[in-house]
């Protein structure tokens, strides 16, 4: 039994740091240049304002809009933070909170498709964000900055 503990902490810890890094790309051509902040935050939110945005979620999308530059950077900086805490396995359950919320935001900002679209489509077209919320689920119900992480160096530092 310990066995197996011991490889699902393994294996855990592996997703973790692999989502991280995946996040520290993600962050890094948002942050290393202003192009996303001014011009690419901006194209993207707008498009799925028009065209793929959940109705309730417009308002607030359209208020992103007017302050694209701070949220352009935001979103960078959130994906930075998140990208550090999965590979140091450092703060993993407030940061995958996080990331759950930030993957919901994609999904209701990417939910809609054209009328008459088949709705397996719908779920199809949310493969980029569903499996990563789920991860990050699974990453806080584990508790998975424990196996190879900072997470279980200041626990036990603590007592």
């Amino acid at each position: 039994m310990a066995n197996s503990k011991s490889g699902s902490s393994t294996t855990m810890a592996v997703a973790r740091i692999g989502v991280g890094i995946m996040f520290l790309f993600f962050a890094e051509y948002k942050l290393v240049s202003t192009q996303f902040a001014r011009e690419g935050y901006t194209h993207w939110v707008s498009g799925w304002v028009q065209e793929t945005c959940v109705g309730f979620y417009k308002p607030f999308l359209n208020f992103t809009l007017h302050h694209s530059w701070f949220f352009g950077y935001a979103t960078g900086v959130v994906e930075l933070l998140i990208g550090l805490s999965m590979v140091l396995g450092f703060w993993v359950r407030p940061f995958s909170v996080v990331g759950a919320l930030l993957m919901l935001n994609m999904a209701l900002a990417t939910w809609h498709l054209p009328a008459g679209t088949a709705a397996w489509k719908y779920l199809g077209n949310e493969l980029d964000h569903i499996p990563l919320l789920l991860m990050f689920l699974m990453f806080y119900a584990h508790n998975a900055g424990q196996s190879w992480g900072l997470d279980k160096a200041m626990i036990a530092r603590r007592s």
